[in-house]
């Protein structure tokens, strides 16, 4: 695999991953006897060291997990504005014998300005509302964070429900002065347009032969830890026959029994839950992406043609606003919808198609957003002055030129529906997609289950990726925005 081939896929594999799923893989390899409640993990069963209860559970491993994480999200964001950025604008710079340092504060950092300010306000808004990790490493030490004080209010007493309903506010209303922050930055008239219809030329960095070593030894040790880790890691808690005990060798049983196991469920070849819920997420993902990704691709180009109307800017907050609420409050507040309303109440599917969409618009208009504002005009203007109609150059002209980045924008909500958890928790019936499935399997005791579907899940979005890479050419790796 070429280098650059093998350095896009390291990075994007920890997003493709869902957030319990990393967590629940460092759970998996550091837990050991020193904790409280623990057990013997992976790593103390391999070299006999007993993990540190504060590396297992609580602040840094929780920060550890989401960094790494939302790392990929950052450069599917910005590689793409990289990737079509003219070179001549840095050469430029290079000729004048400018610094490098320079050329990257003056020159690249401006110009990805949009991109940066996006990712920062999506990164944060993320992160302050994610649940799963901190639910799953901050156990048993009870390390809470606003988005687990939520949740365990909402589910409380009614007493508590309006203390819930007020965190989550808190929750808005940062992300709201984030977003504030960033339409005052992209809202001026400074351009920001890396596309045109003059030269597009690419130059490659020569990393030279020692940074070239240092930096593939690296990201091989990430690959492994990162990568094939979690991979290996599901597979073997998926054949071992007790969790923590890796002294009874391997068995096939969680896989391929044909009799009832533990709980009601066969091996998971022969268990039709796991693959009706499989089914189910596959479905609800495509309807969501579809939906998200053509509203998303509607909005990104309006807001770019009048970006610097407030009509824009409120149209371009307004579809940002459902990603400023907490996955797991908008899903409260839809199951109370729900109670409410019969017909809803009886079309779940239906319920977490508007929840997912309402979510995952803002990805799709980011994305568009940040494809839009690298073209010029004058590659439009052209096609107008020939009175070509407004669908005839969105299909011929505009969407075969940001062709990886629109359909990245597509991708980035499949993928996101498919590892979600905190959005359908509330209002998806047991069952009905994987990962409410895969939550409930280990709550309720069955970790080899919970193991091998997760197995599933991870090997499913690498192919839905690879098969889109392969078909249309665009994928996650290549970046948003280019």
């Amino acid at each position: 695999m070429p280098f650059k081939k093998f350095v896009s896929a390291v990075f994007i594999f920890p997003y493709i991953m869902p957030q319990w799923t990393l967590a629940l893989f460092w759970k998996n390899l550091f837990i050991s006897t020193g904790c409280t409640g623990g057990y013997v993990g992976e790593l103390q069963a391999l070299t006999g060291w007993v993990c540190p209860e504060w590396f297992v559970f609580g602040l840094f491993p929780i920060s550890f997990v989401l960094g790494l994480h939302y790392a990929p999200f950052a450069y599917i964001l910005i590689g793409g504005v990289l990737r079509n950025m003219d070179a001549n604008l840095e050469e430029a710079a290079t000729i004048l014998n400018i610094p490098k340092r320079k050329i990257f504060s003056h020159i690249t950092v401006p110009i990805l300005k949009p991109a940066i300010l996006s990712t920062i306000l999506l990164v944060f808004s993320s992160a302050m509302s994610s649940y799963p990790v901190a639910v799953t490493l901050g156990n048993p030490v009870n390390y809470l964070v606003l988005a687990t004080q939520m949740q365990l209010m909402i589910q409380g007493t009614g007493s508590q429900i309006g203390q819930g309903n007020v965190i989550s506010l808190v929750l808005i209303l940062v992300g709201m002065v984030i977003l504030s922050i960033n339409q005052a930055s992209t809202s001026s008239r400074k351009q920001y347009t890396t596309v045109s219809g003059k030269s597009g030329q690419i130059s490659k960095v020569n990393l030279g032969k020692v940074n070239r070593w240092i930096i593939g030894s690296l990201l091989c040790l990430i690959t492994v830890f990162f990568c094939i880790g979690p991979m290996v890691s599901f597979l073997l808690e998926s054949l071992i026959k007790n969790s923590g005990d890796y002294s009874g060798g391997l068995t096939t049983m969680w896989w391929t029994s044909k009799t009832e196991i533990r709980n009601g469920y066969k091996g998971i070849f022969y268990t039709p839950e796991i693959w009706q819920a499989l089914g189910g997420s596959v479905l609800l993902s495509l309807v969501c992406a579809f939906l998200a990704g053509t509203f998303g691709l509607l909005i990104g180009y309006a807001v770019s043609k009048r970006r610097k109307t407030k009509g824009a800017q409120f149209v371009n907050g307004l579809a940002f606003l459902p990603y400023l609420m907490p996955s797991i409050s908008l899903s409260a507040i839809f199951f109370s919808l729900t109670t409410h309303v019969s017909w809803l109440y009886s079309a779940p599917f239906l319920v977490c198609v508007i929840v997912g969409v309402l979510k995952y618009i803002p990805f799709a208009s980011r994305s568009s957003l940040n494809a839009m504002l690298q073209l010029s005009n004058e590659i439009e203007e052209a096609a107008v002055i020939q009175d070509i109609p407004w669908w005839k150059r969105m299909t011929r002209i505009i969407f075969p030129i940001q062709k990886s980045a629109f359909l990245s924008g597509y991708l980035l909500p499949f993928i996101s529906c498919m590892r979600e958890l905190s959005l359908f928790v509330f209002i998806a019936p047991t069952g009905m997609i994987l990962t409410t499935l895969m939550f409930q399997l280990g709550e309720t005791g069955c970790p080899a289950f919970e193991n091998g579907a997760n197995l599933i899940l991870v090997v499913v979005i690498l192919l839905c990726n690879w098969g889109v890479n392969k078909l249309t050419g665009a994928s996650l790796d290549k970046g948003i925005g280019g």
